[in-house]
């Protein structure tokens, strides 16, 4: 070796120790060889150690180290400071590329071999411990986020994720089912993995709400557990849980970890299944296993190392040539045909749209399909269900044709009747085909891939009036709606609120919300537009995820805005995560309306079986204070006329923020058209000691007498 000042290499002694930014890459993609590991021998030198490395080299180029990787054909100067990231497929470190053979204690260098002796053990690849193989291997799969509360069940993890916090961050909830929530949140909004974490025992216990919202919405995730000392499990030890047995029902792929020579594969096997099968995957690691060097597993004899890949592509089918006719000629031969387009088939707006124009079809979005095409588009008439629209229900009920695409709806009821309407369904999922209604035609496949094959088959319908007569009764819904929000009576009207609300979101706002009567505003005030993106808990209908999707989606999308759009029944469920947004300084915007009462609940009990509200009422909880002893901001609007300037202060705020808009308790979220059982049972109600009756009756009658003048 040249005297650079880098080392001496004729028969010295090399103090070799671990960068304190070590971590692990796969260079697979560049050179099929195995990880390497960053060290650094002297604290300037650095090399990389493993399999494969004689194709590595260095030289000096104009005085400046050169790295080279001859199967590649990658050449670039070193940098001046150790980094270990690789940007472009590069490996960037300072000094010198040497190798280490840990057996032979020699350093290999282009010049020769020296003798060296380690300063620690902790410097060799067999080293690693199974915690480290699981965060490296995360990093491998494209994880940078990690949602969860440490714990001492996973103090392995832990420290594998201090010493990698460069390249991989750790979010600390207050409560493992918002770290949940926010894995699936943020699945939902980037299509990526979700990650969280949680300790053995209780915090993984706390999960499960959150993650049975990924199992039924589709969105992948990753749980990751502790548990308690393997030797000690079966004995009733501290905090033992059978976590397989609890997280078989809500995970696609369940597993603990044996060994740290276990790890890799099962962290493959994970997360390609949740990918794979968008669900959630379940490991769970002992927690004495989480330290366990790599050299202390002795594999099994019929493992090879390094078999399984963190290669995936996600799979986009599409139906076969025959049942793609049949499709069309099915659609073909209607004359009145609605698309019922949901969460499936986001990203396939353009797709429904030549098709909807092409069958004159007006497009009906259950809610988790909100964002498949702009509210404001001609082609769509809304929702569907009891937060949905008026045309909706009437196209639905008048079609002869039904094209189902990317959704299970659930409510059936809104569906149209089988004998006189024929169907045809898309879905990713073929278990899904068929489930919620009885179509002579399934196509299993991707909805944007499989309507580009079906487009060309579709011809243009004449025919234009099923359209013309669902567009002219979305005039009239929007007419309406446009009377509601513009109230200017007291008590203060939560639609005045979302309606306002929807003016100030950017075009590519990211909107969270929360179930209850809160879903109702939002699905009828906020207009998607743009590139906004909209979710809430779907066919789970749980309250509280909205606060923790606003912070994922920040995360995810730092650029854009977040906006939780909540009630005060959920946003109290999990209101502590506020002060996570004002830790990381996450500059979320959040409107909680504020009526006091579990609102939906207490409609429940009314309308679906004649009874009086009962046990609903919330004590009230000044939200302003709150958000201000978290070290955020907070304003107040109670009139309409304080609206729009409490929501603009709320948006132009540089950090965190709330807005407590206190509304009329007794506003009833009003389905689309009252069925005469609804408006019975409401009766009996009243009729049976209905505490509210009087104020009920009172805001129903003034609701009435508003929506005929608005007309």
């Amino acid at each position: 070796m040249a005297d650079s000042g880098h080392a001496v290499h004729t028969g010295g002694t090399f103090r070799v120790e671990i960068y304190q930014r070590v971590h692990w890459y796969s260079l697979a993609r560049l050179n099929n060889r195995t990880h390497r590991e960053l060290l650094a021998v002297d604290g300037r030198v650095a090399f990389v150690g493993g399999a494969g490395v004689a194709d590595w080299w260095w030289k000096l180029a104009g005085g400046r180290p050169t790295w080279r990787d001859y199967m590649a054909r990658v050449e670039a100067p070193l940098v001046s400071d150790i980094q270990g990231v690789i940007a472009e497929n590069w490996l960037e470190c300072c000094g010198e590329i040497l190798t280490l053979d840990p057996r032979a204690s020699t350093v290999s260098t282009p010049i020769g071999r020296t003798a060296c002796t380690l300063r620690s053990a902790e410097a060799s690849f067999m080293a690693r411990t199974a915690a480290d193989v699981l965060v490296d291997r995360l990093l491998d799969w494209g994880v940078r986020v990690v949602f969860g509360l440490p714990g001492d069940g996973i103090n392995g993890i832990m420290e594998a994720l201090r010493t990698r916090q460069d390249h991989i961050r750790f979010v600390q909830v207050r409560h493992e089912e918002a770290a949940a929530f926010m894995a699936c949140g943020y699945a939902k909004y980037t299509g990526k993995l979700g990650v969280c974490l949680a300790t053995s025992g209780p915090g993984a216990i706390h999960l499960l709400n959150g993650l049975y919202d990924a199992k039924m919405d589709g969105a992948p995730v990753l749980a990751l557990t502790g548990q308690t000392y393997h030797d000690l499990i079966g004995t009733r030890y501290q905090q033992e849980v059978d976590l397989l047995s609890l997280f078989k029902d809500v995970a696609v792929y369940n597993q603990q970890i044996l060994g740290a020579g276990h790890v890799r594969t099962l962290v493959d096997a994970g997360c390609r299944a949740a990918l794979s099968r968008r669900g959630v995957a379940h490991i769970t690691c002992p927690v004495d296993l989480q330290e366990q060097k790599v050299s202390d597993d002795e594999r099994s004899k019929k493992s090879v190392e390094g078999h399984t890949s963190d290669v995936w592509q996600p799979p986009i089918a599409v139906p076969c040539e025959q049942d793609v006719r049949r499709a069309a000629d099915v659609l073909n031969a209607g004359t009145r045909t609605v698309i019922l387009a949901g969460q499936g088939a986001l990203g396939a707006g353009r797709e429904l749209l030549q098709l909807a124009e092409l069958l004159a079809a007006p497009i009906v979005k259950p809610l988790l399909g909100k964002a498949v095409v702009p509210d404001d588009s001609p082609f769509t008439t809304g929702g569907i269900g009891l937060l949905g629209t008026a045309p909706s229900e009437v196209a639905l009920e008048k079609a002869d044709t039904l094209l189902m695409a990317g959704t299970s709806f659930p409510y059936m009821e809104f569906l149209p009747k089988h004998d006189g309407c024929r169907g045809v369904q898309i879905d990713a999922d073929p278990a899904r085909i068929g489930l919620r209604y009885p179509v002579e035609v399934g196509l299993c496949g991707d909805t944007r891939a499989t309507l580009q094959v079906l487009l060309p088959l579709i011809r243009h319908r004449e025919d234009r009036s099923f359209l013309a007569q669902a567009q002219e009764g979305m005039r009239d819904w929007r007419e309406l709606m446009n009377t509601r929000a513009h109230r200017d009576g007291e008590p203060l009207k939560p639609q005045v609120v979302a309606a306002t609300l929807n003016d100030l979101l950017a075009d590519d706002a990211i909107i969270s919300t929360d179930s209850g009567t809160i879903t109702t505003w939002a699905a009828r005030y906020l207009q998607i537009r743009g590139r906004q993106q909209f979710s809430c808990s779907g066919n789970l209908a749980s309250m509280a995820p909205g606060l923790p999707y606003a912070i994922a989606a920040k995360i995810a999308f730092p650029e854009r805005q977040a906006v939780a759009f909540v009630g005060d029944g959920g946003f109290t469920m999990l209101m502590g995560e506020f002060a996570t947004a004002v830790k990381y300084r996450l500059p979320i915007k959040v409107v909680v309306i504020k009526n006091n009462v579990l609102g939906m609940i207490k409609w429940e009990q009314m309308v679906f079986l004649g009874n009086p509200e009962y046990g609903v009422e919330l004590e009230p909880i000044d939200f302003v204070r709150f958000a201000e002893a978290c070290g955020a901001v907070g304003f107040r609007c109670e009139r309409p006329d304080e609206v729009r300037s409490a929501l603009e202060a709320m948006m132009l705020a540089d950090g965190p923020a709330l807005c407590e808009a206190v509304v009329d308790p007794f506003e009833p979220p009003m389905p689309a058209r009252v069925k005469a059982s609804q408006a019975l049972h409401m009766a009996e109600s009243l009729a049976r000691g209905e505490p509210n009756r009087g104020r009920i009756a009172l805001t129903l009658f003034r609701d009435k007498v508003s929506d005929l003048k608005g007309r």
